[in-house]
Formats: structure tokens, C-alpha cells, sequence
């Protein structure tokens, strides 16, 4: 169901290259090989489910991606950004006891009881020397378990199988007309589920050529375009910002593109606006979450407003709600609920959470809120839920709190996102310290990062107040700061 298209592209075009990485270039021959002689590996490797990745976009996810799928394994991406508390809680919470890395990354893993497959040790397998059987799976089957940020502070795994993947890719690509011909680059890690499925999983089904960046720099980003031709383009809203700031970039760098798709966090107007005005193209917008592995409602050349997240992709229904859950009039805002096959089966040995955001007939509540407009264009107007979305990373504020609260001098924080325009949000702290106490922002930044915090995660800014507003309940009023925020 996923694999199948890979093979077929290696048995009818073998020598026509796959991937252009940091290491090199790659055929569809020779990825499917890659992909066959670790199906093989990672089979005999572990007896366990599923197979944890540690690895930067490249050929060597791919093949590790679908090499564990073939070895009859569900994957498990692992968010190198993350910081070592989160990383050994993915380890344990999904119950992989090996993880296919690199050396760059595998330092990663010294805290934790895990089997590391060197990718970059085992030996290469000569191009069409295996001849997999493919193993037999049920669109129900789990594929991926990809972690995201829980209520808790620490990533929930979100559970998603073969006909999640499968059907999602199918409606990105019809929605936007994708073809095989379309030269693709990824610059969002394959461990986001933007990257997964529209930097590999689409050109992979299309049989189309993906060009990948181990890290992301604006200058590397408008020479990859430039020299391979590059048509669709998929980042986060931080990264177009950046490229539209280079001096040396204009028009005749962007001439090949077809498409430039932003996720993972709202496009700022100012930077849609300067990307058009600098290179004459359009940026679409679109909206998704990991829960349905990838847009659900995106802008695309055939149909594009500017300031919506765009249409429904096929077989996604969009309903947007009130308090009791009942849909509210057209032009309305509400909380934004979604049905399509692209749902997630649900959060891993999560039962209580899952039953919490899935309604008895199928609608995922996604805790964003939004409205549609006459035209049928979503637009999403906040976020019920408190995640703080840093350049598409997402921070959770109670885990930052509580970090906070770690240093003796602290009697209060409360944490939320503040625009930014070039990171989208970024991390901002108020605190309240306790009497006769003193203490400096680095001081505080410092104990984040003791608690083991990932480094957008740390407050890019703290504001000492006197005292915090709160509810009559004794409830921090986040509103009234966020209010106050805007008032500067």
C-alpha cells in the first residue's frame, strides 16, 4: 500500500535518480535496494514492532523508513530537536528497544538502554541483488507512530496506519495536481509529519525526484531550487522568511517553482506578502496536524486565497462547532472538527486522551479554532489548546512552568507564545519571585535547560511583575496577560 509504488518506479525507471542528499545521489533502483537489504537487517534485528529513526532528512531515512515497514515494523520518528528527558520518554513509551542512527545523532541515545544500528556502517547492497516479498497489510495496520507534545508536557504518540498515510498522500496529490515530473526539496525533517508526507511520501508514490538539506540555510535553499530545478517546495513559515531576506535572491531563482506550501504554524502576512513581492510567487498556506498526518486543508495553484488555510482536500469533512458541540452558522468561529480516513486510529496506550478529542462518529476535535467562509475556505482564527508553535516545533507551557518553578527563587510563572516574526511565536515567561529573592533571565534560562529542556523551548524572554491576575478559583488568567502583551 505504501511500498508497492517504490518497486514499480525501480522495475520501470531504475536508473532515473530518487534523492539528491548531503552524501550523494540515488536511484530508484538503488533506494529500493537500500530499502530491501534493511527490511532484512531490521527483521532479523529485533523482535519488537516497532523501529525507532534518529536521522536527518536524506536518502538514509527513506530507505530506513521503508526498510521497516518491509521488515513488517511500524516506525517510530524520533525528534532529534527534542531534549534528553523527551527523547528517553519516546524510547520508553513506544517499547523500541533498537533505533537505526548516525554517529552525529547517536549521542543522543547514551542515556538509554537501546541497540544502535549504525546506518552509515552496514555494508551497501549491490542495486537489484534483492528481490523482496512484499509483506501483506491491512489498511488498519499501524505504519508510524509519531510522537507530538502532550497536555502533560511530554510527546504523546499518535497512532497512524497504512490507510491513514496512504489516503491522505492520494488527496494531497490529486488537490494539488502533483505529477510525476515535479522536483521536490525537503527542508523540514522527515520526523515532522509535514516533511513525511510532502517531502517523501508524495514524491515516492509519484515517482518524482526529492533533493534533501540535512539542515536548513536560506542560501543552500535558493541554490538547491536554482540548480536542480526544483517545482514544490513544502516549510514552515520561518524558513520563507528567511529565504525572502537573502539580498542576492530574486525572481530568476524561483522560476521553476510550482508550488511553495507552508505548515506547521500560521503564515504571517508580511512574510506571504514579501515572498510574493521578492520572487513573484505565491506561498499556500495549509493546516494540519500530526493526528492526520499531514494537510488536511491547504491553498494550491488551482485554487488559492491568501489569508485562509484553503480548501478541504478530498474526503475530509470540516466541521466547526461551539462549547457544546454543536456547528455554528456559517462565517462563524468555533472549534474546528475533522473526519476523513486520514484520522489517526488513535493516541498510543492513551485510551482516556484518545476518547477525549474522537466523537462516537468519527470526528477528530482538533482543539484549534476556525471558520469557513462562503467560499469554503477554512480559516483558522487561534488555538483552544495553550501549545506555543516555535518555527513549527511546538512547546507545551505547563512543562516550561514547571521548569521554571525549579529555581528556589521563583514563587510564579506563566508562560505563553508571543508573535514573532521571524520564528512565528517564541517562548515568553512572566514571573513572580519570591519575597527578598533575586534572580536573573539567564539564571532561569539556565535551569531550563538543567531540566533537560530542548533549546526553543527555553523563554527567548522574561518579564519579572509583582504578581500574576488570577480566576476567583486562583487560576492564572493567561488572557489577561496575552492582553496585556498586545498592549506591549
Amino acid at each position: 500500500m505504501l511500498f508497492e509504488p517504490m518497486f514499480a518506479h525501480a522495475s520501470r525507471m531504475p536508473n532515473e535518480v530518487a534523492i539528491i542528499d548531503d552524501r550523494g545521489q540515488y536511484t530508484f533502483q538503488q533506494l529500493a535496494a537500500m530499502s530491501a537489504g534493511l527490511g532484512m537487517y531490521l527483521r532479523a534485528q529485533t523482535s519488537q514492532p516497532r523501529v525507532g529513526l534518529l536521522l536527518p532528512a536524506s536518502a538514509g531515512f527513506v530507505a530506513s523508513f521503508y526498510g521497516t515497514l518491509l521488515a513488517g515494523k511500524a516506525v517510530v520518528p524520533i525528534n532529534f530537536l527534542l531534549g534528553e528527558r523527551e527523547v528517553a520518554h519516546v524510547i520508553a513509551d513506544s517499547g523500541i528497544d533498537t533505533v537505526v542512527t548516525i554517529p552525529l545523532l547517536a549521542g543522543r541515545l547514551k542515556e538509554t538502554p537501546i541497540k544502535i544500528v549504525d546506518l552509515t556502517a552496514l555494508p551497501q547492497v549491490p542495486p537489484g541483488a534483492i528481490q523482496p516479498k512484499l509483506p501483506e497489510v491491512k489498511a488498519d495496520d499501524t505504519a508510524v507512530v509519531m510522537y507530538t507534545s502532550g497536555t502533560s508536557g511530554l510527546p504523546k504518540g499518535v497512532v497512524l496506519s497504512y490507510g491513514n498515510l496512504h489516503s491522505d498522500v492520494q488527496a494531497a496529490i490529486d488537490h494539488a495536481q502533483l505529477e510525476g515530473k515535479h522536483r521536490f526539496l525537503g527542508i523540514i525533517p522527515l520526523f515532522h509529519s509535514t516533511g513525511l508526507l510532502a517531502t517523501m511520501l508524495a514524491p515516492v508514490t509519484l515517482g518524482s525526484m526529492t533533493v534533501y538539506t540535512g539542515r536548513f540555510s536560506p542560501v543552500a535553499t535558493i541554490k538547491a531550487i536554482r540548480e536542480h530545478k526544483i517545482s514544490v517546495i513544502a516549510a514552515v513559515p520561518s524558513m520563507y522568511g528567511a529565504v525572502a531576506r537573502l539580498k542576492d535572491a530574486g525572481p530568476a531563482d524561483m522560476v521553476s517553482l510550482y508550488a511553495a506550501l507552508s505548515g506547521g504554524e500560521p503564515l504571517p502576512a508580511n512574510v506571504r506578502e514579501g515572498f510574493l513581492a521578492k520572487f513573484g510567487k505565491p506561498i499556500y498556506e495549509g493546516y494540519g496536524l500530526t493526528e492526520t498526518i499531514g494537510p488536511v486543508t491547504f491553498n494550491s495553484p488551482q485554487r488559492n486565497k491568501p489569508g485562509s488555510v484553503g480548501t478541504p482536500v478530498p474526503g475530509v469533512t470540516v466541521r466547526i462547532t461551539d462549547d457544546d458541540g454543536k456547528d455554528v452558522a456559517q462565517g462563524q468561529s468555533g472549534e474546528v472538527w475533522l473526519k476523513g480516513p486520514m484520522i489517526m486510529k488513535g493516541y498510543f496506550n492513551l485510551p482516556a486522551e484518545t476518547a477525549a478529542v474522537m466523537t462516537a462518529d468519527g470526528f477528530f476535535k482538533t482543539g484549534d479554532l476556525g471558520m469557513v467562509d462562503p467560499e469554503g475556505f477554512v480559516h483558522i482564527t487561534g488555538r483552544k489548546k495553550e501549545l506555543i508553535i516555535v518555527a513549527g516545533e511546538k512547546a507545551v507551557p505547563r512543562e516550561i512552568e514547571e521548569a521554571l518553578m525549579m529555581h528556589p527563587a521563583v514563587a510564579e510563572a506563566a508562560v505563553l507564545g508571543k508573535k514573532d516574526v521571524s520564528r512565528g511565536e517564541v517562548v515568553m515567561a512572566f514571573i513572580v519571585l519570591k519575597e527578598g529573592q533575586q534572580a536573573t533571565p539567564e539564571e532561569l534560562k539556565e535551569t531550563c535547560r538543567a531540566q533537560g529542556l530542548a533549546a526553543f523551548k527555553v523563554p527567548r524572554e522574561l518579564v519579572f511583575v509583582a504578581e500574576l491576575p488570577h480566576s476567583p478559583t486562583g487560576k492564572v488568567l493567561k488572557r489577561v496577560l496575552a492582553e496585556q502583551l498586545k498592549e506591549g
